[in-house]
């Protein structure tokens, strides 16, 4: 598939996803209003933003410069195959 490279296709597709976005947070309270569901909903949102804000930013710019975001699947193959430098180590490994 090729890039999509034209800046007002690029704006479209934003504004498809905020859309479709929005039409199924609607559908989602509309079937199951009440409160809980609500804030459920927006905290997975925002879990949801912050992770990818932590995917592409975060791990460019602080963690690993050399890291180049891609999309969520690069990401996803970056923490998995990564070689690891000697005494580099994620929370929890020795």
């Amino acid at each position: 598939m090729k890039d999509l490279t034209n800046p007002n296709w690029i704006k479209f597709k934003g504004i498809l996803f905020l859309l479709v976005g929005l039409l199924s947070a609607t559908l989602l309270i509309l079937e199951h209003p009440s409160l809980r569901i609500c804030t459920l909903l927006a905290i997975s949102i925002w879990c949801f933003c912050r992770f990818y804000y932590f995917a592409f930013y975060v791990i460019e710019r602080y963690v690993d410069p050399g890291y180049r975001f891609s999309g969520l699947w690069s990401f996803a193959l970056y923490l998995t195959q990564r070689k690891r430098k000697e005494g580099t180590s994620l929370p929890g490994e020795k």
